[in-house]
């Protein structure tokens, strides 16, 4: 009765506000909440963009160069051009720019749309090997424009399937400030929604015949439903070296691996600390913020932002580089934060100059003297003019470094500023750190007992790991009582607490042992109020039966690593298996109970209900095909670029539809999964130059690519056929074959949609409902084709 009643009054005081409040005409909501028509224009509030204070803040400031003031606000004012990465490993995103720039760049040339020259996109001339683009075309005219129908259904297209990302121009520069090389270990602090992370996981595998890099990516974010976001823009990588946790950047915990039988603390070569900002640098794309922009979001930011960079720089190996980035122009967010922190570092931290590293980007020097402003305009040039009342607002840190001598060393002029007027872009702030020693509160830290001596021997620059202590090893209580005396004392630890630590710490070893190849979720029950409870991760042990099957079936080479195949279940049948590098292995079987683990590994195999009759219970699954191919000796049909095309247009093509060599190999093969590989011919540079490896399955009489909607489109485009054209036909009449398999494909796909998203409990939940109508739809083919479909009820035809 209390919330009844406390939410009834609520409800009762906001109409009375609302029924009080004058109307105004800049109102952009009435009364019921919903948007007044009158305050719309385009499709958008009106709001006036200025803000005196902003602008007085900033002149203040001096952070734009003289003379560019009107430049700065002028391009402010302007819409934001849309910018488009394009995404994915080396050879097909290559040929992706190739049709990008012959085909549909090409059809924009001369084009005019509503009187206006269309302008053709244009490369970002700092990005490398052309593959990111801006254009200043609007969204209105991309849907409306018959002229662009064709443009707009491929960027749609092939965003869903993640071969581009709309991603603003200047959050690019992060990443490729980081030189991050295949084998480092990577964390992204605050990675959501994921298009950062996605650029760092195409740099772990700028080489695609390495399917596991010795690298990895630990992606985090605070925000639990951010964090499925973060799932979903990763998967399209389909990568087995990211993992995706959620956790308060601020106290992420530090994690231990094992290392020849020691467990040893687990340090990044590359960190991304991307932190929470008050966003004033996207006023172009939020145009909110010209209403709401006051100093007091930045002086609530600082304490948080210098705490989620001091945990990074903490968990950095030596020799190893930070990324330091915000989308914010002001001082107190950025060179203040950073200042601070090489200040507190003591010589163990230093800027990097990165001048040279992205040529042709504009950017200004990081500024060397500012000043505080409260929200109501006061100023204050120093700490010591605050008055006590302004202390919980306004804190030390917040001002310059004092010293001429100390601010030279600092060279705070390395961080970069990209304002922008300069290149038409969006505003941004990065500084980038490498990590010369341990951070002093660690060197003063006191020495606890060990388990295991030192293993001096690790190189640095491949990701030092140090044997475990207190504080990385002991539960969080512990690591606490060891934090508090390092750092916010020099007392040393009493016996008393050092035997209490101790003694945790190996109880929480013997908890570990007793769960061998099995990662369950943290059993903390403050974890369950931060989202869904996950599904544990289940290494599949050597001796499971499951596996012989599966290595006989599909001649598995003796490299291949089973190990580092896992499920989501402990119990009953196992219906997706999933595999990750052992590098994730390795951080998944030591740290179950330090972190939340949202989701990690590749689906490479799924099961089929009545697989087993062709000697095989599991097929292979599209998502994980590129990793599994290298380790796969039998059941391949080569196929040539005609035959690519016919599989990809047609359901169920009969032996007679494909090339003669083609038909010959499938009726040597006996029925079930196949993989069907296309390698480029390159006496042909006409042709797709770039290999093609799809899953596939064999019937009595004809064989089935099972391949994701929007990948069968990519690929065809690719080759040069015209999909638009043949959905034009699907949606008028239905005459042609392709189209009747397309039309299936695209309603098998309504149903089971979330289905094929989910990989978790959710999952097991939806497949009961739709496994009889899924089972009947392919009954249905097999009846009409003569062919044997695997009885699963998940299909890849239908992601």
């Amino acid at each position: 009765m209390g919330r009844r009643y406390r939410n009834r009054r609520r409800s009762q005081q906001q109409q009375q506000s609302q029924q009080q409040r004058p109307e105004s005409r800049d109102d952009a909501t009435d009364r019921d909440g919903k948007r007044d028509k009158s305050g719309w224009e385009g499709g958008y509030p009106e709001i006036i963009k200025e803000n005196k204070l902003f602008e007085h803040y900033y002149q203040e400031l001096n952070i734009v160069p003289e003379g560019e003031w009107e430049q700065f606000m002028q391009a402010l004012r302007e819409p934001l051009p849309a910018t488009l990465r394009i995404t994915g490993y080396k050879c097909h995103a290559k040929e992706i720019l190739h049709c990008l720039k012959n085909k549909y760049f090409k059809e924009l040339e001369d084009l005019v749309v509503d009187g206006q020259k269309v302008e053709v996109p244009q490369p970002l001339s700092w990005y490398p090997e052309e593959l990111a683009w801006h254009t200043n075309l609007s969204r209105k005219i991309l849907r409306k424009s018959p002229q662009l129908e064709k443009f707009h259904q491929f960027l749609v297209s092939e965003t869903e399937s993640g071969n581009i990302s709309r991603q603003e121009a200047v959050s690019m520069i992060p990443p490729l400030l980081l030189n991050v090389q295949p084998h480092h270990k990577i964390l992204d602090m605050c990675a959501a929604p994921g298009s950062k992370t996605a650029q760092l996981i195409e740099m772990l595998h700028a080489d695609m015949n390495v399917s596991f890099p010795e690298g990895f990516v630990i992606a985090n974010d605070v925000d639990n439903k951010r964090c499925y976001l973060l799932v979903h823009q990763a998967k399209r990588l389909s990568s087995p070296c990211i993992m995706v946790v959620n956790h308060d950047a601020s106290s992420i915990p530090r994690l231990q691996i094992d290392m020849n039988g020691k467990k040893e603390v687990l340090f990044y070569d590359r960190i991304l600390c991307d932190v929470p900002c008050s966003g004033d640098g996207t006023m172009r794309k939020n145009i909110d913020v010209w209403k709401k922009w006051t100093t007091l979001n930045s002086l609530q930011l600082h304490g948080l932002q210098l705490r989620i960079a001091t945990r990074g720089v903490e968990q950095l190996a030596e020799g190893g580089r930070m990324v330091y980035s915000t989308c914010s122009l002001n001082p107190i967010e950025d060179e203040a934060v950073i200042a601070s922190l090489l200040e507190k570092s003591e010589g163990a931290l230093e800027l990097a100059d990165v001048s040279s590293e992205l040529p042709g980007l504009k950017w200004m020097p990081g500024i060397t003297q500012w000043k505080v402003m409260t929200k109501d305009g006061q100023w204050f040039a120093d700490w010591k003019d605050v008055p006590q009342s302004r202390h919980t607002q306004i804190r030390p840190t917040m001002f310059p470094p004092k010293g001429q001598e100390n601010l030279k060393k600092m060279n705070l002029e390395r961080c970069l500023r990209i304002l922008p007027h300069h290149q038409n872009t969006g505003g941004f702030f990065v500084a980038v750190l490498v990590k010369k020693s341990s951070m002093p509160w660690n060197k003063r830290q006191p020495k606890l007992q060990r388990k295991f001596p030192v293993d001096t021997g690790e190189a640095v620059e491949s990701g030092p790991s140090v044997p475990v202590d207190v504080t990385a090893s002991a539960p969080k209580e512990t690591s606490l009582i060891a934090a508090a005396c390092a750092e916010t004392s020099d007392r040393p630890i009493t016996e008393t607490e050092q035997g209490q630590t101790i003694q945790r710490t190996q109880h929480l070893e013997i908890d570990l042992n007793k769960k061998d190849g099995v990662c369950g979720p943290p059993p903390s029950k403050k974890m369950k109020l931060f989202g869904f409870k996950e599904d544990p991760f289940v290494f599949i042990p050597e001796d499971d039966p499951l596996f012989p099957p599966i290595q006989n079936f599909y001649s598995l080479a003796p490299s291949f690593p089973k190990m580092n195949l896992l499920t989501r279940t402990q119990e009953g049948k196992k219906r997706q298996l999933y595999m990750v590098s052992k590098e994730l292995r390795n951080v998944l079987l030591n740290n179950s109970e330090r972190m939340k683990v949202i989701n990690t590994g590749i689906k490479v195999w799924s099961r089929n209900n009545d697989g087993e009759q062709f000697g095989c219970a599991f097929r292979l699954a599209q998502e994980g095909i590129y990793t599994l191919y290298p380790f796969i000796n039998s059941r391949i049909i080569v196929v040539c670029i005609e035959d690519i095309k016919i599989l990809l247009t047609q359901e169920n093509p009969f032996f007679s539809k494909f090339s003669s060599e083609t038909s010959r190999q499938a009726k040597d093969m006996a029925k079930g999964s196949i993989v069907l590989k296309y390698e480029p011919d390159a006496q042909k540079p006409d042709t797709l130059q770039c290999p093609i490896v799809l899953c596939g399955w064999r019937g009595k009489t004809s064989i089935r690519a099972f391949v994701p909607k929007n990948e069968r489109l990519h690929y065809l485009r690719m080759m040069g056929v015209e999909v638009f054209r043949e959905k034009r036909k699907e949606e008028s009449a239905n005459k042609l074959e392709e189209s009747q398999a397309i039309t299936k494909e695209t309603d098998m796909e309504c149903r089971t949609k979330e289905l094929v998203n989910s990989d978790s409990q959710m999952e097991d939940e939806l497949d009961e409902l739709i496994q009889e109508p899924m089972e009947s739809a392919l009954e249905g083919t097999e009846a009409k084709t003569g062919n044997d479909e695997p009885q699963d009820s998940k299909t890849e035809t239908q992601c």
